[in-house]
C-alpha cells in the first residue's frame, strides 16, 4: 500500500480523553477514532490487526476441531428468560442493551450467545452419535457498561471469538476444555504475548470449572497471583493442562493468603488484562433451555456444556500496553497491520524512486504486507509517523545511498540498523516471512 493513497489520520498529541497507553497511541496512529462513549468506527489500520488476530484465532480453533458459524447479533429476550437470566441482577442481565421492534418483540444486542446456541443446537441434534461438537463464531457484542473507559479494553461494542461445546458427559467436556486452554495458549503465544491461565470465579455464566487469562500490564484490572516458574512453563509452548496445573495460578478472588501453598518469596502479585476465559458449565443451560440429547441406552439427558471466549478487540489494547515504548507501538510481526514500511526520503529523485518502488514490487511479490511512505512530507515527520504505528521492519531509502544501490534496514523493537544492498535487504526480509 502506497501511503500517499491510504487513510491514515495520525495524531502528534496525545489525546485528552485517553488516560492509559494503548488508547493513547490507537487513537495517535490512526487505529480507531470514537463515534460516542464505548463506541469505536475502526480505521483501515485498527481493522488490519483486528483480522490478523481473529485469523490468528480462528486458525488454532480448527485446528482443535471446532466449527466456525455465524450467530445473530440480535436475539428475542424470551431466550433469556427461558434460561433464567433475565431480571436476574447479574452483571449481564443489567448490562443488555434492550430493543423494541415494529411489532412490540422485545429484543437484545447480544453480550453473550449461551441460549441462542443451545437453541440452535437442539433443534439440530438428537442423538449421542453426533457428539461432542464445538462450534464457535468470531462476531460483534454489546454491554451497556456503566462507565466505558480506557479505549477498546473496556468498550460497550467489541469484537469477541464465543465457543461453545456439547458433550454427553463431563469426562468429555473436560478434554474439550483441555484441548481449549492449549489452543489459546497457543494462539496468544503467535500474537507474541505470554498469557497466564490462572483459576477463577464463574461468575454470571454458572459451571464449575474456569479460568481467565491474563496478559501482564501494570494497566490491568485484575490482580493476579502466580508461581514464578509457571511463566518459564508457558514459555516453553509445549503446554498441557495437566502441566500447568503443577504451578499456583490464581486469580484475586480465587487466592487464599493464609492457605496459599507457595511461599511469599516464589509468589508474585502482578496486574493483569483479562484477554480470554473459559468455563465448563456442566448442564446449567441444556436444562434451562430443554435441549436434550438421546443417548446410546435410549434414554435422553441434558447434554454437558462449555463456553470459551477471547476478547479479540480487547487484545489489541493488550498487545500494545505490552509492546510499545516512548515512539510509538511495537508490533509483534504476526499481527503487525504491515510487516515491512518504506521510507523514500525524496521522492521524485530518480535513485529513490526506482529503489522504492523495485523494493515494494519484490515484497508483494513475496506475500509481505507493505506500506510504502512515498508522501513530500519532511523526514522528520516520515521517521515519527512510522515509529509510532510500530511496523517490524522499516527501510529507509535515501538519494546517497540510493545511488550506490544501499538502504538502511532498522528493526523496530531492537533498533538496530544496518545499511546494505537492495538484494541483501530483499534476501533477509524474505527469510523473515
Amino acid at each position: 500500500m502506497l501511503l500517499s493513497k491510504y487513510f491514515l489520520p495520525v495524531l502528534k498529541e496525545d489525546p485528552k480523553e485517553a488516560t492509559i497507553v494503548s488508547h493513547k497511541l490507537m487513537l495517535r496512529a490512526g487505529m480507531i477514532r470514537q463515534l460516542s462513549a464505548g463506541i469505536y468506527t475502526w480505521l483501515p489500520l485498527g481493522l488490519r490487526v483486528l483480522n490478523k488476530i481473529a485469523d490468528i484465532i480462528r486458525a488454532e480453533m480448527n485446528n482443535i476441531g471446532a466449527i466456525e458459524i455465524l450467530m445473530p447479533c440480535i436475539q428475542p429476550i424470551e431466550l433469556w428468560v427461558k434460561s433464567g437470566r433475565y431480571g436476574s441482577g447479574d452483571d449481564l442481565s443489567t448490562e443488555m442493551l434492550k430493543i423494541e421492534d415494529r411489532h412490540g418483540n422485545h429484543l437484545t444486542f447480544a453480550p453473550t450467545a449461551e441460549e441462542v446456541i443451545a437453541e440452535v443446537f437442539n433443534n439440530s441434534v438428537q442423538s449421542y452419535r453426533e457428539l461432542p461438537k464445538s462450534l464457535y463464531q468470531i462476531q460483534w457484542k454489546f454491554r451497556d457498561e456503566i462507565r466505558p473507559r480506557f479505549g477498546v479494553m473496556r468498550a460497550r461494542e467489541f469484537f469477541m471469538k464465543d465457543a461453545y461445546s456439547f458433550h454427553m458427559d463431563k469426562e468429555s467436556a473436560l478434554v474439550t476444555y483441555k484441548d481449549m486452554l492449549v489452543a489459546y495458549t497457543r494462539a496468544y503465544a503467535r500474537m507474541g504475548l505470554v498469557a497466564i491461565p490462572v483459576k477463577a470465579d464463574t461468575g454470571s455464566m454458572g459451571g464449575d470449572y474456569s479460568h481467565e487469562f491474563h496478559v501482564l500490564a501494570d494497566t490491568g484490572e485484575s490482580q493476579i497471583f502466580y508461581e514464578e516458574g509457571a511463566l518459564e512453563y508457558l514459555a516453553t509452548g509445549d503446554i498441557t493442562l495437566e502441566g500447568f496445573a503443577k504451578f499456583y495460578a490464581n486469580e484475586e478472588s480465587k487466592h487464599d493468603p493464609a492457605n496459599c501453598p507457595i511461599t511469599s518469596d516464589k509468589l508474585n502479585a502482578r496486574r493483569g488484562i483479562e484477554v480470554g476465559h473459559i468455563f465448563y458449565l456442566g448442564d446449567k443451560y441444556s436444562k434451562s433451555m430443554g435441549v436434550n440429547i438421546q443417548g446410546k441406552d435410549g434414554k435422553f439427558k441434558h447434554p454437558d456444556m462449555g463456553c470459551y471466549g477471547i476478547g479479540v478487540s480487547r487484545l489489541i489494547a493488550a498487545i500494545i500496553e505490552a509492546n510499545h515504548d516512548d515512539k510509538g507501538i511495537i508490533w509483534p510481526e504476526n499481527v503487525a497491520p504491515f510487516k515491512v514500511g518504506i521510507i523514500n526520503l525524496k521522492p521524485g529523485d530518480e535513485a529513490c524512486d526506482n529503489m522504492s518502488q523495485d523494493l515494494y514490487d519484490a515484497l508483494l511479490a513475496h506475500g509481505i504486507d507493505v506500506l510504502s511512505d512515498d508522501t513530500e512530507e519532511s523526514a522528520g515527520n516520515k521517521f515519527a509517523r512510522m515509529d509510532l504505528i510500530g511496523l517490524p521492519w522499516i527501510v529507509v531509502i535515501g538519494p546517497r545511498s540510493a545511488k550506490e544501490g544501499m538502504a538502511e534496514l532498522k528493526h523496530r523493537k531492537t533498533h538496530e540498523k544496518h545499511e546494505l544492498s537492495l538484494e541483501a535487504i530483499k534476501q533477509m526480509l524474505f527469510l523473515k516471512a
